[in-house]
């Protein structure tokens, strides 16, 4: 099957993703790479996790926009926030990463940044699409190819931006670190020993296939098992998130991260117009904390790249997801995980206070999250005894409880998400609405 006969919007909320190389092709990425390079000059950057498929997609990628005339960076293995810092800093034409970010091995993705290191906007990516399906005759580069240039400097550019944002030595913190066999598993290292730390560092052996298998953000229970009082940060496959783990071995997620560090930052009154953005998704919990500490959450839709507009429209300078992709916009312009471990441990030091306590600045809600895989999520809107049972289960809750249905935007996915005052409360509504959306949409 290809991309291009499924009928549906290619780029979704983080990009193109597929199995690859069986949907997610060489001969696709060349001909998209093509499509994005044309009528452009320039260069490209290009960047992968550890997925087996990820050299096979960037070389392909490379030829596509060496065709179009511009000149290929290869930057090899780097975290995706790594690929958007190096093309702003160099005012690339394009930033791209070859990674499906949490996503088993199986899969890969192909995703874009501008040279202002930002998620291409929905309206440039329709017109690369318009132009991929629409196909050659392509234009004759005026110059002529462009040519492939091996940077083997990039992740020491990067780790070395990084430590720059660091306004604290990390001496005397125990850390541990779970690098998801994946493209933080020499820079995170590199990074936290470099600032003083004392790091055990854990899945950080990539073999190609087992990325994200059993580790990373979306298990951090594996790393709480083994963090023996130190506090631990887990990175994602393309390490855009942070999943924090306390000096108790309990799981601190994007929320509770976004809430300690939007609280230091009211304190030290850096935090520009007491505001902050956050998504649908966020705990009742995170909200009820933030209204209390005086900062107001702008809500948007699920996705980094949403975060990252509503900040860009209201000036704010955090932002986040509780997936634990975090923005700080003065000083990237997208997800980063190994910044927000950053962010975090700067907290630390700048208080003397544990991960323990700064988290109690949140009372997080029992949150109940149903994965559902149906044939066609675009009817969800249409689903009409689904929303009747939402009706009915938001009644039941009243303001005690918050309910979401929403369709994945990379998967054939439709999200049940209930926040309850009991967890047994929240997990018997979110199997109610389950079974709806399975008679509705399976």
């Amino acid at each position: 099957m290809s991309l291009l006969d499924s009928g549906s919007r290619l780029f979704g909320t983080d990009g193109i993703r597929g199995p690859a190389p069986e949907v997610l092709t060489p001969e696709f990425a060349t001909a998209l790479a093509r499509a994005a390079g044309e009528g452009r000059e320039g260069s490209v950057f290009i960047g992968r996790d550890t997925r087996r498929s990820g050299d096979l997609l960037a070389a392909a990628l490379t030829a596509g926009f060496t065709a179009a005339g511009l000149d290929v960076h290869d930057l090899g293995i780097l975290p995706t926030a790594g690929v958007a810092h190096l093309a702003k800093e160099a005012r690339a034409t394009f930033g791209v990463v070859v990674s499906a970010s949490h996503n088993p091995a199986s899969d890969n993705g192909i995703k874009f940044f501008g040279g202002d290191g930002a998620k291409l906007s929905d309206k440039l990516e329709d017109e690369i699409e318009a132009r991929l399906r629409a196909g050659p005759p392509w234009a004759k580069p005026p110059a002529g190819p462009g040519i492939r240039v091996v940077d083997g400097t990039a992740r020491a550019r990067y780790v070395s931006w990084l430590a720059e944002q660091a306004r604290f030595s990390h001496r005397g913190f125990e850390i541990a670190v779970d690098c998801a066999n994946g493209a933080a598993f020499q820079a995170a290292p590199e990074l936290f020993k470099g600032l003083g730390a004392d790091v055990l560092v854990t899945c950080d052996a990539p073999n190609g296939t087992n990325i994200n298998e059993g580790c990373g953000a979306t298990n951090p229970t594996a790393l709480a098992a083994v963090t023996d009082g130190r506090v631990g940060l887990c990175f994602d496959g393309d390490a855009d998130r942070l999943i924090a783990i306390d000096e108790d071995g309990i799981v601190a997620n994007g929320d509770i991260i976004m809430a300690v560090i939007a609280g230091h930052l009211k304190q030290e009154g850096r935090l520009k117009d007491d505001k902050i953005v956050g998504t649908v998704m966020a705990n009742l919990g995170f909200m009820k904390a933030m209204d209390r500490e005086g900062i107001e959450v702008i809500a948007t839709a699920v996705g980094d790249r949403y975060v990252a507009e509503a900040m860009k429209e209201h000036g704010a300078v955090l932002g986040g997801e509780q997936s634990g992709h975090v923005i700080f916009s003065n000083i990237s312009r997208t997800g980063d995980g190994l910044l927000t471990a950053i962010q975090l441990l700067d907290v630390m030091a700048a208080t003397g206070s544990p991960l323990t306590e700064l988290r109690l600045i949140m009372n997080e809600y029992p949150q109940v999250l149903r994965n559902v895989h149906v044939e066609k999520k675009d009817r969800l809107d249409m689903a009409e005894a689904l929303w009747e049972g939402v009706d009915e289960a938001e009644r039941e809750l009243g303001d005690s409880g918050r309910i979401l249905v929403r369709p994945s935007g990379t998967e054939p996915l439709v999200r049940v998400m209930v926040e309850a005052p009991e967890a047994h409360q929240a997990a018997t509504i979110a199997d109610r609405l389950v079974e709806l959306v399975r008679l509705e949409l399976s």
